[in-house]
């Protein structure tokens, strides 16, 4: 039996406030999601609410799970690169550069990988780092009220996907990154494209300064906000810019380099807040570092050119001497002459390779680099065949979201997607 009908178009609303004064009991279940708090993804927050305070939280993860990893195990170890890109969709490139390091690993390989591919390959991470950072900074701000700070975001960022697209074919979801090197060189002419998305950044970046850091209303959100100390991040597995902002200079290019870092001239920022504020600042300041070792690679590859980008290996560097076509995207001409009208061998050797596969030694790796959200891991498995027998990823958004409790009981409501917010976490990554 139901004792009180609430009807839509209104009611004796005195009688209703009363009775519900009566029970003594103003804790209420609210759902945020499943939808995008600022999460890049599909995310459900639990949240029990005494008036504005939020009392308990729990995120409700898997709304976007892809089964990724799953469907790993049925593709060839090249082919894996197509599925990872797709986790962390804000920053594909890491994606694909710690499957491929691990893969390399397992091949024994690691020290043949040409240098012209480690410089590229540190690029497109870097690029990456500077525009994930801009969709967290961007998104971020928009969620407090602060649309110019994602407007201007999103244009930089446009900025570096149009490269992207010039190097790989594609804005997101690249596959650029290939186990042995990378799919192909940089096009004609992407050098100078660089050097003006360099000059580009380096004129609007500071635009970023200007707008929040001193910004009173800004700061008034952000400070003291989802605040853990070390010893708190340090239990919940949490890294990147959310450890570096309790002042924790840890970072995996300079404790464990990786394609070459250890050669680069860059610094690690750290804060002393632990709070949301603090989380920002440090992501401002690795976007200028970012840009630091950009410029180092576009010199780099100035002096490299014409030098290889993928593996000697012929057994392992499919697609073979890949080159992007006049369109932008798929084989060029010169690829398919040679595979298709003047080298049997080079056909079957070709055909067997994209159909087949190479084979990976047994065994079994793990790779962590620095993602622009902390420790990206890896962890593969063959059993000797030309498919991963398990592959599995350590995504820090995964257990930075298993933080939100620690980060948001105990604070108001409109904390909670500013904590969310400073954590970064993109559900395709969490979900997998």
């Amino acid at each position: 039996m139901i004792d009180n009908v609430y009807l839509s178009q209104g009611g004796d609303w005195d009688d209703i406030v009363s009775s519900q004064a009566e029970r003594g009991d103003e804790t209420i279940v609210v759902n945020m999601g499943p939808q995008h708090p600022s999460t890049h993804g599909v995310l459900r927050l639990i949240m029990e609410m005494d008036g504005e305070t939020c009392t308990s939280i729990r995120p409700g993860i898997g709304f976007l799970h892809t089964g990724i990893e799953k469907n790993m195990e049925y593709k060839t170890w090249v082919q894996g690169v197509t599925y990872v890109t797709r986790m962390d969709y804000v920053a594909p490139i890491f994606n694909e550069a710690v499957y491929c390091l691990a893969v390399e690993k397992l091949l024994g390989i690691t020290d043949d990988i040409p240098q012209r591919a480690n410089e590229i390959r540190v690029l497109m991470m870097e690029l990456n780092r500077i525009a994930s950072h801009l969709v967290a900074i961007g998104t971020g701000g928009m969620e407090i009220g602060a649309l110019t700070v994602m407007t201007i975001g999103f244009r930089e960022r446009e900025m570096i996907l149009d490269f992207f697209e010039a190097v790989s074919g594609l804005r997101m979801n690249n596959a650029y990154i290939r186990p042995g090197g990378v799919a192909n060189d940089l096009p004609e002419g992407g050098l100078d494209q660089l050097r003006n998305v360099i000059a580009w950044l380096e004129k609007h970046l500071p635009e970023y300064d200007a707008f929040c850091n001193e910004n009173p209303i800004f700061k008034g959100r952000m400070e003291n906000v989802a605040y853990a100390d070390l010893a708190t991040c340090m239990a919940m597995g949490m890294s990147g810019p959310v450890l570096r902002a309790v002042g924790f200079p840890h970072d995996l290019r300079k404790s464990q380099p990786y394609c070459g870092y250890e050669t680069y001239d860059f610094e690690v920022h750290t804060w002393d807040t632990g709070d949301a504020y603090g989380r920002f600042r440090v992501r401002l300041a690795e976007m200028y570092e970012s840009l630091k070792i950009v410029k180092q690679c576009a010199d780099r590859l100035e002096k490299s050119h014409g030098q290889p980008v993928m593996v000697a290996d012929a057994k392992i560097a499919w697609p073979s001497q890949l080159t992007v076509g006049p369109d932008g995207q798929g084989n060029s001409n010169e690829h398919i002459k040679h595979i298709m009208g003047e080298s049997m061998e080079a056909l079957i050797h070709h055909f067997k390779l994209v159909t087949e596969g190479f084979s990976v030694p047994i065994g079994q790796v793990y790779q962590a680099i620095e993602s622009p959200k902390g420790e990206l891991g890896c962890h593969v498995v063959s059993d000797g065949g030309t498919r991963p027998y398990r592959v599995h990823f350590r995504d820090p958004g995964f257990n930075h979201l298993q933080s939100v409790p620690v980060l948001c009981e105990g604070a108001m409501m409109s904390d909670v997607v500013v904590a969310i917010a400073s954590l970064d976490p993109v559900l395709g990554g969490v979900d997998r």
